[in-house]
């Protein structure tokens, strides 16, 4: 499984930085405990110089529907209560990991096998760790 080149493309905003309490991270939350992600997790990427954005939150999604329906409810909350689009997505096609980028929060959809495999968060261990559950 290729690991996805989104987030070798571009960069941080540098202009806004987020918090937990901002809207749009508050509705990528929301929108994934409305469809049972599971594990879910945000990452505070601010003070890592190297990162490519302020949070990265990460879920998982015990199948390819349930990814799909994740990574879909996002876009659709996000772009209703907010009016934003994703500045870019990928990995729909087979829907082990979706990446979703609003610049600066990257949302990583995945199924349990693939977080494994990754380990995003031990790969970003100097981040600060917030578990979200409803």
């Amino acid at each position: 499984m290729a690991p996805l080149s989104v987030l070798s493309t571009r960069t941080k905003s540098s202009t806004t930085s987020l918090t937990r309490n901002s809207k749009l991270f508050k509705t990528i939350i929301k929108a994934i405990q409305d469809k049972k992600g599971e594990n879910i997790i945000s990452l505070d990427l601010k003070n890592i110089p190297e990162a490519v954005a302020d949070f990265f939150i990460i879920c998982e999604a015990t199948s390819t529907t349930q990814v799909k329906a994740i990574s879909d409810y996002i876009e659709v909350l996000v772009k209703d209560e907010l009016g934003e689009t994703p500045y870019k997505h990928e990995g729909f096609q087979a829907l082990q990991w979706v990446l979703i980028d609003y610049v600066n929060i990257v949302i990583h959809v995945m199924q349990p096998d693939t977080r494994k495999f990754y380990r995003l968060e031990d790969m970003w261990s100097d981040a600060q760790v917030q578990g979200h559950t409803d």
